[in-house]
């Protein structure tokens, strides 16, 4: 088996023994929901303003959705074990060393989400205690890796748009991808494609997406206050 498909199997792993230790810890389960859920909330408040630019509206849906959306994707993620060995064998070397930084990106935020529903204070979540549980948590470098993970998501995402040979290869892989029963990691690589290709340049929301990512982490492990434009203030339950 190739290194790749070691490490995203690895990180499979990851994903699935948090998502045990919450099924038998409902209290748990409960309090990563919540966190997911004010997760995806700040995200889009903090970027509203891309949501409402025609130009970065599709690219800025793909990352809250899809890289920073609470859903559960435990049955996605089981299938998508099975099939790895496939993946490598259909899927060109670089759209597979994307699934492979997918993967840790993936693995790495279910353990943070994890650790954060174990500190955060109960009742609903506002930004004091969201910022509080963070600096409890008390892993800034994992915070930093995990948006630079998603940086490096985008980038190559942005790649492909500039790569004809890649762009083919992916709608070739379509028919394939869904026999082997990869339809739902096509359908987040065509739909990335698409985002970043509709931008015509990416260059500027990623480095916009970095800079306020860095600064929010940065406010939250130093307890200094966070700009209202970063993080919203109402509580969510």
């Amino acid at each position: 088996m190739s290194a790749d498909a070691q490490a995203i199997l690895a990180n499979l792993e990851i994903v699935s023994t948090e998502r045990r230790h919450r099924l038998v810890a409902p209290p748990l389960s409960a309090r990563v929901q919540a966190v997911k859920a004010f997760q995806h909330a700040r995200f889009a408040h903090t970027y509203a303003d891309l949501l409402h630019v025609p130009r970065y509206e599709r690219a800025t849906r793909f990352f809250l959705d899809d890289l920073y959306g609470p859903h559960d994707f435990a049955d996605r993620d089981a299938q998508f074990a099975r099939v790895v060995p496939a993946l490598v064998r259909l899927f060109p070397a670089k759209v597979v060393g994307t699934v492979r930084v997918l993967s840790s990106l993936h693995a790495l935020s279910e353990e943070l989400d994890s650790q954060m529903g174990r500190v955060i204070a109960g009742g609903p979540i506002d930004a004091g205690a969201y910022q509080q549980a963070w600096r409890e948590t008390g892993r800034p470098e994992d915070r930093q890796r995990q948006i630079d993970l998603m940086m490096e998501i985008g980038q190559a995402l942005e790649g492909y748009t500039h790569s004809l040979l890649l762009a083919k290869s992916l709608r070739l892989m379509r028919g394939p991808a869904q026999a082997a029963g990869l339809s739902a990691l096509q359908s987040f690589l065509e739909t990335g494609f698409a985002a970043f290709r509709a931008m015509h340049g990416a260059h500027d929301f990623l480095n916009t997406i970095a800079q306020r990512e860095r600064e929010l982490a940065a406010a939250l492990f130093s307890g200094a206050p966070v700009a209202d434009t970063l993080m919203p203030t109402t509580p969510r339950a």
